[in-house]
């Protein structure tokens, strides 16, 4: 059901379209490329990683992906051929790094990808499996153990596994770190013969309200997943090609839609040097010269056009500057007599009583002293 090859030096494969195709990059074979272990009798565990791109390209065909899970395990590519490619030889360049004398090791990897007489199935199903990582269940004896027990339920005469995905490629969170909890992966299978009866009970309203609900459906045929495979049937996905009707429309072109400009052309690396004198003095020196002219204009308004108090005072009434002047001479006038005062307080704002002892405080003068002249306020001293 899976097309598994090992890595070799420019190795060509075949795989057909639409069924799903697997490469393992296995560190073992990319160890003999790298000088040996300092350390004479100790094995060599150095960690590998690898690079895959489309040759010419930065990163591989939209179908095809790519997973190491850490520098210490083998590298996978996997993906679903589709029917656009066949015939066209897709050459991948695989480059191994050696982490620790960083060293690297090229090989080629040339697809042929080959047209399938019994593709595409058009009875398709995709199970959503949670306790399971992608590399988990690309292994052969993994998915194999999984597609049987899918025809097992299905009973086809041709089963196919289509596709493989992360749910992490799906929109799915990173697993917290404990339990050792699964990231869970989607894998599609088709046939040749219309769904079981066992497939179809997801759809009944009863498992429809329990999904609703958030709980676990009641699928007889479920306890043959269950002792390998954890299966979520609220996302199991089933779709028969056979009684799909054909959406395409023809796209007329029309605003919104661009032309087909064909492939891009970057600029020669042959470029003239530009002169920037002209766009310094659009964008500062022509701002700095209006900004200049307005400053003179407004400090011309601002000091050179004022009236001044001479002209103020002859467009003020003669009547009125009579009253601003006597004013201010009478307020000059009191604060004058103000401080020329030299009278003391009043006897009747002195202390009676000492203020820490108590004692009755003696009056500042005698009985004999005559009080009539003295003045009302007394000099504070």
């Amino acid at each position: 059901y899976t097309i598994l090859s090992k890595v070799h030096s420019d190795r060509n494969v075949y795989p057909s379209a639409g069924v799903l195709f697997v490469h393992v990059l296995e560190r073992e074979y990319f160890k003999g490329e790298f000088p040996p272990y300092p350390k004479p009798g100790e094995v060599s565990n150095d960690p590998i990683t690898f690079n895959t791109n489309l040759m010419g390209y930065p990163d591989r065909p939209g179908w095809l992906r790519y997973i190491q899970r850490t520098p210490y395990s083998d590298g996978v590519l996997y993906g679903s051929p589709t029917v656009e490619n066949v015939g066209k030889p897709t050459i991948i360049e695989i480059t191994a790094y050696n982490r620790r004398t960083f060293e690297t090791a090229r090989h080629n990897l040339i697809i042929n990808i080959m047209s399938a007489e019994d593709f595409p199935l058009p009875y398709q199903a995709e199970f959503f499996i949670r306790n399971m990582n992608v590399e988990e269940m690309l292994a052969s004896e993994v998915l194999g153990d999984f597609l049987g027990a899918v025809k097992n339920v299905w009973q086809p005469e041709r089963l196919n596994a289509i596709n493989i995905t992360s749910a992490l490629d799906r929109g799915g969170r990173v697993p917290l770190p404990i339990n050792d909890m699964k990231e869970g992966v989607y894998v599609m299978v088709g046939a040749d013969v219309p769904f079981s009866s066992c497939l179809r009970e997801v759809e009944n309203p009863q498992n429809q309200l329990r999904c609703s609900q958030e709980m676990e459906p009641v699928i007889t045929c479920d306890k043959k997943f269950r002792t390998q495979f954890h299966i979520d049937w609220c996302k199991i996905s089933l779709v028969d090609n056979t009684k799909q009707v054909s959406t395409f429309q023809e796209v007329i072109r029309g605003e919104g839609i661009l032309p087909d400009g064909g492939e891009y052309k970057p600029p020669s690396d042959t470029l003239k040097s530009r002169d920037y004198y002209s766009d310094f003095l659009i964008t500062l020196a022509v701002p700095s010269a209006i900004a200049l002219v307005l400053f003179l204009i407004l400090a011309y308004i601002m000091c050179c056009r004022r009236e001044g108090v001479e002209k103020r005072n002859m467009q003020t009434p003669d009547i009125q500057l009579v009253h601003h002047s006597a004013i201010q001479k009478s307020t000059k006038e009191l604060r004058d007599m103000s401080k020329n005062r030299e009278i003391a307080w009043p006897l009747s704002t002195l202390p009676v009583f000492h203020p820490v002892t108590g004692e009755i405080v003696p009056p500042l003068h005698t009985d004999s002293y005559d009080n009539t002249s003295m003045p009302l306020m007394q000099t504070q001293q």
